[in-house]
């Protein structure tokens, strides 16, 4: 018997420890895993189970502790919170990937030779099923690329398609180039003035100031050169044939493939439509569209009136809290309000897309009923008033015996021009626990660095794309990409906000190279930062207990590659609630 019990006793205690071990779903290991934890500490392991971290330590620790159904050994590989893009256009690059792609034209006659293309290699869509003719549409020409470095003209558009509309977007969405048929179904026949916005003119005509022009004064139709700028757009956009919603989830569905294949698990929507909002809602609850989404709503009557009425609306992978302004325009197509002229057009110094007070009646709005305030200001005119009228409102409740408790957390998109006293301004706010959000674009930095300086002059340009003084004024930074304005991947976001150079390295130290960010900073602004601004940082943004097991698998170490491979790493595996979305 003692023999017996001798023999017995280490499968007894092997039972026993294999017993003790915490069942999970998802055991990764063999990792260099980032927690972006407060102490920024690093991992060999991580636990999952229901969709939710439950451990993350040193290999040995962790697997004598758990047991799970699946293990995935990382073979070293890196591992980050899953990519949150702060400020993107999720929904409208879907859509864009069915149009004519003009990024990256280096002239307006590469411009038409797309286009020429496209049509030849789709000509069944020139017509719908009625035998009406389609819209011709285009995004991503940017006339800064070009020799000319002049806006383009219809001309061309209209003899090479004289009975079927083209709408071809500018790179920042802020300006449209229009053939001829395109203003006569929308019924545009003369120049008119347009309230933050403008009709560009040719001809005779080019070079008058829009301020000169007082109507009834006429300016044929001839005259109109094709290009809208901001409000104006939507003299022409408002007749777009309106996409069904198999167009619409087709859209939605291709944007999520690319998505997760570099590495993106929350995306920031920035200005969506209700009809648009209920789609996601519906797929996600369906279970084929995985990605979370932060919803910025577009400020519209509809959407005022039904959210403002029901409320926040938050689940899993949904959450609708905020409202996407537009205090100006683009720096590229001279929409941005300045507070002195364009140095290289000293007629010209941008336009507010409404007066200031709709800013402060929208402002106690978004206020009174909880909704967050994100409003693009590129123009450091537009950025001023918008700090000032954040600051009227908190002051304003504080007066009234309100207490700021927590941050309201609203945001300023872009934030790409500004000043030494507003910077000053937004480190004060900072001070009270109610600094506005710096949400910026570091890809917008070295896409515009060739141009940028003849906009602004020299000295204004010291406190443009100013990433790093703004992360100081307000202790964090949200980063995005601004797609389908700039490209989609996260990786390029990084290389660009810590090395401040284009894809070939220029220019040499990196521009403006005082504003870089470090790389514990730049992933802080893509993950943790970018879900705090979203009021998500105790569910997502980190790798620690608790949260959704949200994380990406690298092709290589982002924290330790030298800087001219950054933008070559890419997402091995992408990991949502614990589910690989995308990889082998």
């Amino acid at each position: 018997m003692k023999h017996i019990l001798l023999f017995c006793l280490p499968l007894l205690i092997y039972s026993c420890s294999t017993r003790q071990k915490t069942k999970a779903d998802l055991i990764v290991h063999n990792a260099v895993i980032y927690t972006v934890d407060q102490k920024f500490n690093t991992a060999q392991c991580l636990v999952v189970k229901d969709g939710k971290i439950m451990a993350v330590g040193k290999d040995d620790s962790i697997l004598s502790r758990f047991d799970a159904t699946q293990v995935v050994d990382a073979n070293g590989s890196a591992i980050v919170p899953g990519f949150i893009d702060a400020h993107c256009h999720f929904y409208e690059y879907g859509r864009s990937l069915e149009e004519v792609d003009l990024v990256g034209t280096h002239s307006f006659n590469e411009v038409i030779t797309r286009i020429r293309g496209f049509v030849k290699d789709h000509p069944d869509l020139l017509t719908d099923k009625n035998g009406k003719s389609n819209w011709i549409m285009g995004h991503g020409w940017d006339q800064n690329n070009w020799p000319s470095k002049e806006f383009p003209e219809r001309k061309a558009l209209d003899s090479l398609f004289p009975h079927t509309p083209v709408y071809l977007s500018r790179i920042d969405g802020h300006a449209a180039l229009v053939n001829g048929e395109a203003f006569r179904q929308a019924g545009v026949n003369e120049w008119k003035i347009v309230e933050g916005g403008s009709i560009k003119l040719r001809g005779r005509w080019k070079d008058v100031r829009c301020e000169d022009l007082i109507q009834p004064a006429k300016v044929e139709f001839e005259f109109l050169s094709g290009v809208l700028v901001d409000n104006a757009m939507n003299l022409v956009n408002k007749v777009l044939l309106h996409p069904s919603k198999t167009d619409m989830k087709k859209a939605l569905l291709d944007a999520q493939r690319n998505c997760l294949a570099v590495g993106l698990t929350t995306v920031d929507d920035a200005g969506l439509e209700k009809e648009v909002v209920d789609l996601m809602d519906q797929l996600q609850k369906d279970g084929e569209l995985k990605m979370r989404v932060y919803a910025m709503l577009t400020p519209n009557a509809e959407n005022l009136g039904y959210y403002l009425t029901h409320g926040l609306y938050k689940t899993e992978r949904m959450n609708i809290r905020s409202f996407k302004f537009y205090a100006d325009g683009a720096l590229g197509s001279r929409g941005a309000c300045l507070l002195k002229p364009y140095t290289d057009k000293p007629d010209q110094q941008g336009f507010l897309l409404n007066k200031p007070e709709y800013y402060r009646k929208m402002a106690v709005e978004m206020f009174r009923k909880g909704f967050q305030m994100n409003t693009h200001c590129i123009g450091d005119s537009a950025v001023r008033l918008l700090l000032h009228v954040y600051d009227e409102i908190f002051k304003d409740y504080v007066q009234k015996g309100g207490h700021l408790h927590l941050n309201p957390r609203w945001r300023i998109e872009h934030f790409q021009v500004t000043t030494a006293a507003d910077i000053a301004l937004l480190r004060s706010y900072g001070r009270q626990q109610i600094s506005p959000i710096p949400s910026v674009q570091p890809t917008h930095a070295t896409s515009d660095m060739s141009w940028a300086g003849s906009r602004l002059g020299k000295e204004r340009l010291k406190y443009a794309y100013a990433y790093k003084d703004l992360k100081d004024a307000a202790g964090m930074v949200a980063l995005g990409t601004d797609f389908p304005v700039e490209n989609i991947s996260p990786f390029k976001t990084f290389y660009a906000a810590v090395n401040r150079t284009d894809s070939t390295g220029s220019p040499a130290g990196g521009f403006q190279p005082e504003n870089a960010l470090s790389r514990e900073d730049a992933l802080r602004g893509m993950t943790i930062w970018a879900a705090y601004a979203n009021f998500e940082e105790k569910e997502k943004g980190s790798l620690e207990p608790g949260k959704y097991a949200d994380f990406v698998i690298l092709s290589a170490d982002l924290m330790k590659t030298n800087a001219a491979g950054l933008p070559a790493i890419s997402a091995m595996a992408t990991y949502i609630n614990g589910e690989k979305v995308f990889g082998k």
